[in-house]
């Protein structure tokens, strides 16, 4: 059985023959009221003007109905979504990942993404992963953590200490001056 993973859609939009209300009020292409009139006189006003009848208020009694460009419509809706998706903000939460012998260059190079999305207000989980007999090393793992808060204590403060869950070490580092908010 296949599930859909799309999540909760808004109603489809009724739009010409589909709209079967025994009456329903007209707005024309330049916003000026119609009347109310049957679904078939109101489509072939939408002939004289070449475009579509859109159901706009379903809910409404009786139903309201705009004559206008279906498609146009359509794409307008998915520009302003599209929009309001970039200008939210994804997450306040970024990770950067080490290994206890992550090599000098390669763990100086980390540290400066955790200082930019430190500097872009963001939280930074600090994750050390150990695999196999690794986990005989703990003390570097700490001396890791350490290194890193020292290097990062100028733009953000630690707000979880360093602590074990499972075979990772994490820490979670706060901007400045989010914390004293």
């Amino acid at each position: 059985m296949q599930r859909d993973r799309r999540g909760p859609q808004a109603p489809k939009m009724r739009a010409n023959r589909d709209i079967r209300d025994r009456e329903i009020r007209v707005i024309g292409p330049d916003s000026e009221q119609l009347g109310i009139m049957s679904p078939f006189d109101a489509m072939a006003k939408c002939e004289e003007y070449g475009l579509d009848l859109v159901e706009v208020a379903p809910t409404a009694k009786p139903p309201v109905c705009r004559i206008m460009d279906l498609g146009k419509y359509k794409y307008e809706q998915s520009r302003k979504e599209r929009t309001l998706k970039a200008s939210q903000k994804g997450g306040h939460l970024k990770e950067v990942k080490f290994r206890p012998y992550t090599g000098e260059h390669d763990l100086e190079f980390k540290i400066k993404h955790a200082r930019d999305f430190l500097e872009g207000r963001n939280k930074v989980k600090i994750t050390l992963m150990f695999r196999g007999r690794e986990m005989a090393y703990r003390q570097k793992g700490w001396e890791i953590m350490s290194k890193v808060q020292e290097r990062l204590e100028d733009v953000g403060q630690r707000e979880y200490a360093p602590k074990f869950e499972g075979r990772n070490m994490i820490m979670v580092l706060a901007p400045k001056s989010i914390k004293g908010d």
